[in-house]
């Protein structure tokens, strides 16, 4: 598709927090001395999770990708179609014209006017379809990444967790504190206990004319995973 222009790595294009609340309630705060408040933060129970990771082996962000590819598919598929079948007739007049096969001015401009109304209802179509796709892939997105903010709240609450950090927003973290395997075992119990897979696409949109789409028309953006690192 000529949209991946438009777009970075899929998708895609969105911030997930994964910050869990402090253990510590607001009276103990209070009633904690000043000097004590380096104590207090040594204690704080902090992990952190690969984001990469996490988008490459949770299902949900699998079973997303996979049905974008598939309109990504659908869209090329009409894209070509419809300009085959405009080159073939803008072929066949040039053709006539050349054999002198148009014996009224008339019957040239009602196939001039039958070609550009072919390229019009293409580019009508496929805007259609392109829109159709991308309002897909934005629900999709949100789905995703509600998935995975809710579950890491829950998550952190229930270890104890004071923080739950994204890797790449860290300049240094021990491996130690790592939690990102635990994290997709979990996503992926949570996702296949509700029977997986995402809903199946859209009906395409009705078509207006049984011609073809232009060429020029753009296509709609790459699927991708999506990039929690924002």
């Amino acid at each position: 598709m000529n949209f991946i222009k438009h777009y970075t790595k899929l998708a895609l294009l969105a911030t997930v927090m994964l910050l869990a609340a402090t253990s510590c309630n607001d009276n103990q705060k209070a009633e904690a001395p000043k000097a004590g408040a380096g104590a207090a933060m040594e204690n704080l129970k902090i992990r952190y999770i690969d984001e990469d990771s996490i988008m490459a082996n949770y299902n949900l962000a699998k079973d997303i990708n996979e049905a974008m590819l598939r309109r990504q598919n659908q869209y090329d598929a009409a894209q070509k179609q419809r300009g085959n079948e405009i080159s073939k007739f803008g072929n066949a007049m040039q053709q006539k014209y050349q054999n002198n096969q148009y014996l009224t001015e008339e019957a040239f401009n009602a196939d001039q006017a039958k070609l550009q109304k072919m390229q019009a209802d293409a580019e009508n179509y496929l805007a259609g379809l392109q829109q159709s796709i991308s309002n897909e892939l934005n629900q999709s997105q949100i789905q995703l990444l509600d998935s995975i903010d809710n579950f890491m709240k829950d998550y952190a609450k229930k270890k104890g967790f004071d923080m739950v950090l994204r890797k790449s927003a860290t300049l240094y973290i021990d491996e130690k504190y790592d939690v990102t395997k635990e994290v997709i075992e979990g996503l992926n119990k949570r996702y296949n206990k509700v029977g997986g897979k995402t809903a199946p696409a859209p009906a395409k949109p009705a078509e207006k004319t049984t011609t073809a789409p232009t060429v020029s028309a753009e296509k709609p953006a790459t699927p991708g995973q999506v990039d929690l690192k924002k």
